[in-house]
């Protein structure tokens, strides 16, 4: 594993052009805190980046970092990154590299946002950005990934695969924009079978991968036999969990899992964040960015579902119809997320899978329009 647009026509249209434009990221080596392009420029364009986890859990932080990779290469910025785990260190690092001069500091989560407004006043030559924010101010702005709307889609085919009638969601922290991620998760799952039963557990940290492979074996003991994890390096726990079971699969998120652990993931909830932070890096070196809260998902083709094509035939062609078709009016803007009505229910009922998917249509209760 995160709402209103607030962001001037100028910015968001440009924004969203370039999104839907992007490509792919090559892979480069971590970097440490310090490590920047060699001699630059007194004027350079500095960018900062705080993760709350390490940036080779293969999952949301790696995905930040790949962006500032992306900001370095492309923008020739002086690049730094620190990862953080308290709020003081959240507050010591803001204040070091405000007064070290970074035109952006980047802070890859919603718990840095208490941070950020503490400290962004006493720095306004810097622009604070938070991930997964949903606050804006004179210096600092929020990205709100619309990551439910890939979700819903992942729940879609978790309802369809599974032959146990049970399917479990395990997170780091219980952060709002993951909760949010799991409702939508649910929601797609119920709108397929409205008895289908869903375990959901938190790590409570987003490193312990052998608590996460503790708590999807204990999902697994219960009868689960797909698992939608949002737990960045701790979720690297359940895809070992998976592995170490029978009949088990697995949903990644953030990033393309898929090649995690290729024999037992089903497809990844995938968020371009390299090619949102880059676009936002660009704006605000051009001095074109507006400081706003900014919600980018499947209709910006920034939050999408990848599905692994080596296990694409578990997936029935219902689904897949499904899917695709409801991905298709997301983009187009159209879609709504309804109400997960069976969700007390469903938690201590369990059912036999259907092997239906949803059709969208104007009157559906899947697919709402505006």
């Amino acid at each position: 594993m995160r709402m209103s647009v607030r962001i001037s026509t100028l910015v968001h249209i440009a924004l969203c052009a370039s999104l839907c434009a992007c490509g792919q990221l090559r892979d480069t080596h971590q970097r440490r805190r310090g490590d920047r392009t060699a001699a630059p420029a007194k004027d350079a364009f500095k960018v900062a980046l705080l993760t709350p986890g390490p940036i080779s859990d293969q999952a949301w932080n790696a995905a930040a970092y790949r962006g500032l990779l992306r900001i370095r290469d492309s923008l020739h910025a002086q690049i730094s990154n620190v990862e953080t785990k308290t709020p003081a260190e959240f507050d010591e690092n803001f204040r070091q590299y405000g007064a070290q001069g970074y035109n952006l500091v980047i802070a890859n989560g919603f718990e840095y946002q208490d941070a950020v407004q503490r400290v962004a006043p006493d720095y306004p030559q810097t622009m604070y950005v938070t991930t997964s924010g949903d606050r804006t101010g004179q210096n600092w702005a929020g990205i709100d990934f619309r990551f439910e709307d890939g979700a819903y889609l992942a729940g879609i085919i978790a309802a369809n695969v599974t032959k146990s009638g049970v399917i479990g969601t395990i997170g780091g922290t219980e952060l709002p924009p993951v909760k949010r991620g799991f409702a939508g998760f649910a929601a797609g799952a119920h709108a397929v079978n409205p008895r289908i039963r869903i375990l959901s557990s938190y790590v409570g940290n987003w490193d312990d991968a052998s608590a996460a492979k503790e708590q999807a074996l204990a999902q697994v003991t219960q009868g689960a036999d797909i698992i939608f994890q949002n737990a960045d390096a701790a979720g690297l726990g359940v895809f070992q969990a998976a592995k170490d079971s029978k009949g088990v699969w697995v949903i990644g998120s953030n990033s393309d899992q898929n090649a995690v652990a290729p024999a037992v993931t089903l497809a990844s909830v995938v968020i371009d964040l390299p090619h949102a932070l880059f676009m936002i890096g660009q704006q605000i070196r051009d001095g074109l960015f507006t400081p706003s809260v900014i919600t980018l998902g499947a209709e910006q083709q920034v939050v999408k579902l990848v599905i692994n094509p080596a296990l694409g035939p578990q997936i029935p062609g219902a689904a897949r119809v499904a899917v695709d078709s409801i991905e298709s009016i997301q983009m187009d803007g159209k879609f709504v997320i309804p109400s997960d009505t069976a969700g007390s229910a469903s938690a201590n009922t369990s059912a036999p899978a259907m092997t239906t998917a949803p059709t969208p249509s104007a009157g559906d209760s899947v697919a709402k329009q505006r």
